[in-house]
């Protein structure tokens, strides 16, 4: 089996190791997340620290049922910490135990804990976390693996880098479809079996959802439209006339906990000129394109927006705070924003086509700014083309390089 690197998760936690704060770790349901723990204590003992310095508990396996008890839990890990010396403490899926963070806390204020936890997403993205653990912790949100990871995890050789990414589009980006060969029934209905899982776990159970089929119907209808302006309103309104009964209040609800679950990503809206954030109408990205694909029905006009949900989850992995541009007269797909820069982003499936090009440029003409601007499409030709100060890159090699 290939161990897929995935570096800049493992950094992060190296990074971090041994500081007195908690480090979460958050990301959708198999995403890698316990994985990636493997991974570090792996480090850890090449490093080192010994076995008995290392405790790893996964609260899914029935094994630890008897400690979902937070005082049990910390009776547990409490006889169990060496003196004079570092404790690793991993606890997996932690919120399977009531009032966990009891039980973390006590751990945390410890000088010879170092605490590492995950939960399920419908837990700790909605704010809660935040709440129980406010000042205390550091965050490394995990996303499935990222295009040039998929690629280092591929045992097919003589592959295009256009046939890659083809694979990477049809088999998904969970981390597990690459161990099973790349047969398209059993990933499809292994992420048929990730949907239901998120979708009855992270959803209906957190939310006491009773109409399951109405949630379905919205979710359904966000695959399909990612990369579209939406309101809870016009949702509404147009599954009311797709024969979908459903209020604007119970769409808002709905969206929240699946982007809540992280099967939807939001990307908010941004004011270029008068550099504001606006809270009216956004547009969604689905987790992985591969998912999306196996629950409704694409079209080749879908392949621009399947490139912006790439782009965008891309840009999220690189650290950035992702938004749709909004200028007086039309709108720029992204803006990344990080605490060292500002870059806009443009993607389209090929601006080969004269007409084609020159619509794709006029946004990103209108901003007065001097940050980087970058039009992004599949075009083999035509590339590494600056247009005053416009970079045409190859969509593809961009995601494979880490920067310009």
């Amino acid at each position: 089996m290939v161990r897929i690197n995935r570096s800049e998760y493992l950094d992060w936690l190296i990074r971090w190791r041994g500081r007195q704060i908690i480090k979460v770790v958050s990301g959708v349901r198999r995403c890698g997340k316990s994985t990636m723990f493997d991974i570090f204590r792996s480090y850890l003992l090449n490093d080192g620290v010994r076995q008995e310095q290392i405790t790893m508990l996964n609260f899914e396996n029935i094994d630890y049922e008897d400690l979902t008890d937070y005082k049990k839990l910390y009776h547990y890990m409490n006889e169990r910490l060496l003196p004079d010396q570092m404790n690793y403490i991993f606890l997996d899926e932690i919120q399977h135990v009531a009032n966990f963070e009891k039980a973390v806390d006590s751990l945390f204020i410890k000088e010879n804990c170092d605490v590492y936890i995950t939960g399920s997403n419908a837990y700790f993205m909605s704010g809660e976390l935040a709440t129980l653990l406010s000042g205390r912790y550091v965050e490394l949100k995990m996303l499935p693996l990222s295009f040039s990871e998929f690629c280092g995890a591929l045992t097919e050789t003589g592959l295009s880098m256009q046939q890659k990414f083809a694979r990477y589009l049809e088999f998904s980006s969970f981390p597990y479809v690459t161990r099973l060969g790349l047969e398209q029934r059993d990933a499809k209905e292994y992420l048929m079996d990730i949907y239901h899982t998120v979708l009855l776990k992270d959803v209906v159970a957190r939310l006491n959802i009773s109409d399951v089929t109405s949630l379905e119907n919205v979710a359904k209808f966000m695959l399909h439209n990612i990369g579209n302006l939406v309101s809870p309103t016009k949702i509404a309104n147009t599954l009311k006339s797709q024969g979908t009964k459903v209020d604007q209040k119970t769409v808002d609800k709905y969206l929240r906990g699946l982007t809540d679950s992280l099967l939807l990503y939001e990307a908010g809206r941004y004011n270029i000129k008068g550099k504001q954030y606006l809270t009216q109408q956004s547009k969604y990205y689905a987790v992985d394109i591969g998912l999306r694909n196996v629950l409704v029905r694409g079209k080749d006009s879908d392949v621009g927006h399947i490139l912006e949900n790439i782009v965008y989850l891309e840009l999220l992995r690189r650290g950035y705070r992702v938004y749709v541009g909004q200028l007086n007269d039309g709108e720029v797909d992204f803006v990344a924003i990080s605490p060292e820069e500002t870059i806009y982003y443009q993607v389209a499936a090929t601006t080969l086509e004269e007409s084609t090009l020159e619509r794709e440029l006029a946004p990103l003409r209108k901003i007065q700014d001097n940050y980087p601007k970058y039009l992004l499409t599949l075009d083999e030709l035509f590339n590494n083309v600056d247009y005053e100060g416009i970079k045409k890159r190859n969509v593809l090699e961009w995601l494979l390089k880490k920067s310009e």
